[in-house]
């Protein structure tokens, strides 16, 4: 498979969850559509590091860095979400106003 196709896939997952940030309203799948654009950069970075050909793999290990965070981040993120849940037994971003005056 050749860059150019990788690209693309990493390019259209990315696009999927800006879509999903941008549209959803389920604090549960924006989580999800930042994993999933997480996981299009990774995707990005294996494909620049099997093209270039450095011995280093400097991407993957890129790579393992941004699963190690997305995987924080999704037991910071379902914690808040749980907690705004009992708080307030609803989990749509447009009704969770805490912080507002």
């Amino acid at each position: 498979m050749s860059l150019a196709w990788t690209l693309t896939l990493g390019a259209f997952l990315f696009s999927v969850g800006v879509y999903g940030v941008l549209a959803r309203r389920n604090a549960v799948l924006v989580l999800m559509s930042i994993e999933l654009m997480l996981n299009s950069v990774n995707i990005n970075f294996v494909a620049f590091d099997a093209w270039f050909g450095i011995s280093d793999a400097i991407g993957q290990v890129f790579a393992l860095f941004i699963i190690a965070i997305a995987a924080a981040e999704v037991g910071v993120g379902l914690a808040i979400v749980l907690l705004i849940f009992r708080n307030r037994k609803t989990i749509n971003v447009d009704e969770v106003d805490l912080l507002k005056w």
